[in-house]
């Protein structure tokens, strides 16, 4: 069983649970690395290490693709926004070549890069989200403080709070292609979710998020918080997503606001694995044609704090 993560980057962390979980399973296996840099921290913690061109050459497909066969990959996961719609438009292609990728299909992905899709969704759907506020709107009449971030954006670059008519007018203009949001006070949660090939979700975690740097998350605590699980599942019986996906919300009082959809593996996603919700061993066992059943055995009020390390190349 050998698994290929794509812009490997800095995910040590997941590297080491897949390769922690194919000793657990008892499967024999490689866990292979691939970026456009040969010096990132991966590259000394995998079994096999491929260079690749960048997400934006015309070769990108075509050198993953040679990559998973010469490695004879079974699971292919993506791990960074960029390239998740040029792997979903080749998705039969991957398929024909043996290999399970850990993504949805690309009318879910769309939706979900897209802030301003994904805002439509969640209001066609019924699910709560923060109001959207028109970019034509007038500073005098918006109602402040709002959120403005970018519709393609990930790791909250140029996210930004504007507290009055002044900030409104110029953060609306400095962000390419804005999204305009009334802003939300309250508890911010990750939700790691694993859904099977028919999209029925398999678990459902809420993180509560303690600290934060650049998006993305320093400390959480595992939480069975039974409205946000809820509101996630009716998330996915919606969106029809598949494999690990990771939903951000906000909890003010008993109710949830959604803010996005990441559709695959976040930078906290090992909190959920150790906690014992191991979407690496949910993808294993898809490929291995084994039938997977929702469970919530996993621990609650486990609370991870992550740290950074240095490795020489």
């Amino acid at each position: 069983m050998n698994i290929l993560f794509t812009s490997s980057g800095r995910r040590v962390e997941l590297l080491k649970r897949a390769k922690s979980t194919l000793i657990n399973m008892g499967e024999n296996g490689n866990i292979v690395a691939a970026d456009a840099s040969k010096d990132v921290p991966t590259s000394k913690f995998c079994d096999t290490f491929e260079l690749i061109p960048r997400i934006s050459s015309p070769n990108f497909i075509e050198s993953l693709l040679e990559k998973c066969r010469s490695n004879k990959i079974d699971i292919l996961i993506p791990t960074i926004d960029t390239e998740l719609i040029p792997i979903a438009e080749n998705l039969h292609r991957f398929k024909d070549a043996g290999v399970l990728v850990n993504i949805s299909n690309l009318h879910v992905i769309k939706i979900c890069r897209n802030k301003k899709l994904s805002q439509k969704f969640f209001e066609d759907n019924g699910i709560g989200a923060p109001k959207e506020i028109p970019f034509n709107a007038s500073s005098a009449e918006v109602k402040y403080p709002v959120f403005i971030k970018p519709l393609d954006g990930s790791s909250s670059i140029n996210t930004f709070k504007a507290g009055n008519a002044k900030e409104f007018d110029f953060f609306k203009d400095y962000v390419k292609n804005p999204l305009i949001q009334e802003m939300i006070d309250g508890d911010e949660f990750t939700v790691d979710m694993f859904c099977d090939a028919d999209s029925k979700p398999i678990t459902v975690v809420p993180r509560r998020r303690l600290a934060v740097r650049s998006g993305e998350i320093l400390k959480g605590r595992t939480e069975k918080d039974r409205n946000i699980i809820n509101a996630s599942i009716k998330v996915a019986n919606k969106l029809k997503p598949f494999g690990h996906i990771t939903l951000q919300c906000i909890k003010n009082k008993n109710k949830i606001y959604f803010i996005e959809i990441n559709p695959r593996f976040g930078g906290g996603a090992p909190m959920s694995i150790d906690a014992g919700a191991n979407s690496i061993e949910n993808l294993i066992k898809l490929k291995l044609g084994q039938k997977l059943e929702y469970y919530e055995t996993w621990k609650e009020n486990l609370t991870f704090s992550r740290f950074d390390d240095s490795v020489i190349i």
